[in-house]
């Protein structure tokens, strides 16, 4: 048995992220026909919760359903995690009663060390330094809506943070342009940016990375327990708000894409998000087909 785990896009070659793209976009065509697709039942997903998540967990419990398993909720208010024991411990236990897992965690550190002990696929679903499920869906929603995202213009705008991490490596995998723009200071991982830097411009104007861009997306400027910074926040991000003026310098036909959730009248104003550009609520859909796509990956790979 090959035990695989998907910690970061780069776990996937370029052949496979297509092939997860394409596979995530029939599993939707087939749940929207009512087409049955209980391709693991008696598999059993564990998702072990250190940061809440509306949409990370109800996409993973709903996706596992859909395929014919089931999903069980573990947060650390509910198990020995949250009381000290030793993440290898728990990874040693929780494995052995789980088909696959996933991790929602602050520290990339702790998942890597639950991977690193688990007897089961882990998927990372939020670290601090990437979120590769999302990029899954992101990428999906481009395809689906705008054609192949390969050789694209995408910009990034707002706080260098996970979600910008996860867009370099995306770049990488997916084979596109990324211009990133942020404040001084908030610019994404230097090593992450070193290793792909034939990728990347790193940019302080949003003007200059959204123009002629296929595709613009940001994120919220206060993340979790961020909050205490939000007043200095507002001000140092206000120049990055995506609103109409800016939207203007991007390709008539750019897609405006957001992982939620969002802040009106902040990072995005109710005009683009709610405007005919915006891709979002279809993006939040697609993290449950695009997961249900990796899901299948890499318990097929481990059954081998």
């Amino acid at each position: 048995m090959t035990l695989r785990h998907f910690l970061s896009l780069l776990d996937v070659d370029a052949q496979e992220a297509d092939q997860l793209i394409e596979r995530a976009s029939k599993l939707k065509h087939m749940q929207r026909h009512g087409t049955a697709h209980a391709l693991f039942p008696n598999k059993v997903l564990g998702m072990v919760f250190e940061k809440p998540s509306t949409r990370t967990r109800v996409s993973f419990e709903a996706g596992m359903a859909q395929l014919g398993g089931r999903a069980i909720f573990l947060s650390p208010n509910d198990t020995q995690l949250g009381r000290g024991e030793p993440i290898a411990d728990s990874a040693r236990v929780i494995s052995s009663m789980v088909d696959i897992l996933m991790v929602r965690t602050s520290s990339h550190t702790k998942l890597q060390e639950f991977a690193d002990h688990s007897a089961v696929p882990v998927i990372n679903a939020l670290t601090d330094y990437n979120h590769p499920c999302q990029l899954l869906a992101d990428v999906q929603t481009f395809s689906e809506l705008r054609g192949a995202i390969q050789g694209r213009t995408v910009a990034w705008l707002g706080d260098g943070n996970n979600m910008c991490n996860s867009y370099i490596e995306a770049a990488a995998v997916f084979d596109f342009e990324l211009r990133i723009a942020t404040p001084l200071g908030f610019e994404p991982n230097g090593a992450l940016c070193a290793q792909h830097a034939d990728r990347l411009t790193l940019l302080h104007d949003p003007a200059a990375a959204v123009r002629n861009a296929d595709l613009v997306t940001t994120d919220t400027w206060i993340s979790m327990r961020q909050e205490q910074e939000k007043q200095q926040r507002a001000q140092q991000f206000a120049l990055y708000q995506v609103n109409a003026e800016l939207m203007a310098q991007a390709k008539p036909d750019a897609l405006f894409l957001h992982c939620l959730p969002a802040y009106r009248g902040q990072e995005v104003s109710a005009e683009v998000i709610d405007g005919p550009q915006s891709g979002v609520w279809e993006q939040a859909e697609n993290r449950l087909h695009a997961q249900k796509a990796l899901i299948e990956l890499l318990l097929q790979s481990s059954q081998r």
